[in-house]
């Protein structure tokens, strides 16, 4: 367990991922239940879903799934994706906000959402608006906490003063991209979280399954994995083979598989509060899980830091090299 940035709420350091339910398990409800039950079982508390996935199918299949268990977790939903034709179904306005909440409200089977997110930056309303329908859902006991997801840090960051200067409840959580192959996150977000004290809940954690090893130079589809039907994230093929070359070797150290490993790293990074699984398998959680039983050395740490480190952006490479260049100065000057 974790806390969920500079609040009280404690959650699982794996949550579950229901993007998929409502596909995959929409003819197969006890395969679903099943993987529900092994996912309550290993201690997650925290389930994750959003008004977008299959048509909110996914909320409407979960809510019925934890039934009376609902109030032993931590149940965590979207806002922001088309919901419907008109143009006024999408987006952070004031008006679809409420009536999105409130419709989340009514799939979930439940009285509260536990944590609601905004799901991706919304151009044409200002964060004045959105703020002031998200403080209006925690006023009337709607949701208890409030996040974003797939903002900028300055986005964010606007929002946030926003929150502050109006005495309204703040964002408590980023749910972010983040992996071993896709570390932009680092550049500004975990900064920016780190000095706000917001959780980060990763989503993605094996870059839809890169990460996983069954994609190969070999085989680049990986057996018609995820990553065929997926394929949104940037990834570098060439130097992520290379680096599963060498977790290969870690894995082996560790008797684990390349996606333990990739979670594991994810587990030293202590600004992470907690990684969403989309395991669509049993046997995919029960691996995934595994990974809280590994603790990578810190030099295996450093080596995957070092293999997967993100170019410096500008400003970030002027201030490094002038701040080492201050303390340099002044190691010179104390020698003297």
């Amino acid at each position: 367990m974790r806390a969920f940035g500079q609040t009280d709420l404690s959650v699982s350091v794996f949550g579950l991922g229901c993007a998929r339910i409502g596909g995959i398990f929409q003819s197969d409800t006890a395969g679903f239940l099943n993987l529900l039950s092994a996912a309550r079982d290993a201690g997650i508390n925290f389930f994750d879903t959003a008004d977008g996935y299959a048509g909110g199918q996914s909320e409407v299949m979960l809510g019925k799934a934890l039934g009376a268990r609902r109030k032993d977790v931590v149940l965590s939903t979207k806002i922001g994706f088309r919901t419907g034709t008109p143009i006024t179904q999408a987006g952070s306005s004031m008006r679809h906000i409420l009536n999105s909440a409130e419709q989340c409200l009514k799939r979930l089977g439940t009285d509260y959402i536990d944590l609601l997110s905004i799901h991706r930056f919304d151009a044409y309303t200002p964060f004045e608006e959105s703020a002031r329908a998200l403080e209006n859902l925690i006023s009337r006991g709607l949701v208890r906490y409030i996040g974003f997801s797939n903002f900028t840090a300055w986005q964010a960051a606007k929002f946030l003063g926003i929150q502050n200067a109006r005495g309204y409840a703040p964002f408590i959580a980023a749910q972010m991209y983040y992996s071993l192959v896709g570390r932009d996150l680092e550049h500004e977000v975990v900064p920016f979280c780190q000095d706000a004290g917001i959780g980060i809940v990763v989503w993605s954690p094996l870059a839809s399954g890169f990460l996983s090893g069954r994609y190969t130079r070999q085989d680049p589809t990986g057996g018609k994995g995820r990553l065929t039907q997926f394929d949104i994230l940037p990834i570098d093929k060439e130097k992520g083979y290379n680096l599963i070359d060498r977790m290969r070797q870690i894995a082996s150290q560790h008797k684990a598989t390349v996606a333990q490993i990739a979670l594991a790293w994810l587990l030293s990074k202590p600004y992470v509060s907690t990684i969403l699984l989309g395991a669509s398998k049993l046997s995919q959680l029960e691996d995934n899980l595994g990974a809280a039983n590994i603790k990578l050395t810190e030099q295996e740490v450093t080596e995957l830091d070092a293999l997967t480190a993100p170019a410096p952006l500008y400003p970030n490479w002027f201030q490094a090299f002038a701040t080492d260049a201050v303390v340099r100065d002044a190691l010179a000057d104390s020698k003297k």
